[in-house]
């Protein structure tokens, strides 16, 4: 396997691994629409990160860091939106 394509599998699995938290919680929010027990301020710090780390992404031109970040950032957008 390539360097490069071997670089690219493990920011992909990177990627998936940090995503799976965001995204559970994603899932019980959207189930319970309960999120009294949620910081909006980290959630809304948490998604300014995300989206920078996107545009770093996108600048780039990596795909697994605008992959994981463009999932992640909608998990944080759902959770918002169910908060406000």
């Amino acid at each position: 396997m390539k360097k490069s394509r071997m670089l690219t599998a493990l920011g992909l699995l990177a990627g998936t691994l940090t995503s799976i938290g965001p995204f559970l919680q994603m899932l019980k929010t959207v189930r319970t629409r309960e999120t009294n027990d949620l910081s909006s301020g980290m959630w809304i710090f948490f998604s300014s990160g995300i989206v920078l780390w996107l545009v770093y992404g996108i600048l780039r031109r990596d795909i697994p860091v605008i992959a994981a970040n463009a999932a992640t950032l909608f998990c944080a957008v759902v959770i918002l939106a169910i908060m406000a």
